[in-house]
């Protein structure tokens, strides 16, 4: 069974996060929680205007949302996540040349952020103390599976992930934590 906050995406969903700016943004509202454009412009450099922009395109694709309650007078803006985690296939384009396109370039650049943020960890890794560099992990396995067995094990994947989302660390010690898996049919 998958997640509750999972949900199919098509193309303008998908071409929308995965635009760089809109995918930071993004993180940045899940990660810290909700913000102002002006917030945001001052953790990425960006110009306001321009984080405005991105941020009404994530809106109008239902993947953050307005947070009025939070909001101190009738000018003040703020945004947060929506909550959900989007999943995608070229085989949902059905034969649709721009579906697959968005499709195959959105799983491009979900492999090149996935191995960025391993990078960065590498980068950063002496910042933090031991134990998190003890902690921090990587697996790799060839299984031979059935494409039945593969989507089994992609549900029970995301099944303990989401456990783990719905019930985070509140230590002080706890720290945002990047996790992605992949299984493809491959060769050795």
């Amino acid at each position: 069974m998958s997640p509750a906050n999972r949900r199919p995406a098509g193309p303008s969903v998908i071409a929308a996060i995965h635009h760089p700016l809109r995918r930071r943004l993004i993180d940045l509202l899940g990660v810290d929680g909700p913000a102002t454009a002006s917030q945001l412009a001052e953790r990425t450099g960006e110009l306001v205007g321009n984080i405005s922009h991105h941020l009404k395109v994530l809106a109008a694709a239902e993947v953050i949302e307005e947070a009025p309650e939070l909001a101190r007078n009738r000018r003040e803006r703020w945004w947060r996540s929506a909550r959900a985690s989007y999943t995608w296939s070229v085989a949902d384009a059905d034969g649709e040349p721009a579906g697959e396109l968005i499709a195959t370039v959105s799983e491009e650049r979900n492999v090149t952020y996935h191995a960025d943020k391993v990078r960065q960890w590498f980068e950063l890794r002496q910042e933090y103390g031991e134990d998190w560099v003890r902690a921090a992990f990587a697996t790799d396995s060839w299984l031979v599976l059935t494409p039945e067995r593969l989507t089994e094990l992609s549900e029970r994947v995301r099944d303990l992930v989401q456990e783990y989302y719905e019930n985070p660390s509140d230590e002080e010690s706890a720290r945002p934590v990047y996790v992605f898996s992949h299984g493809v049919p491959a060769r050795p």
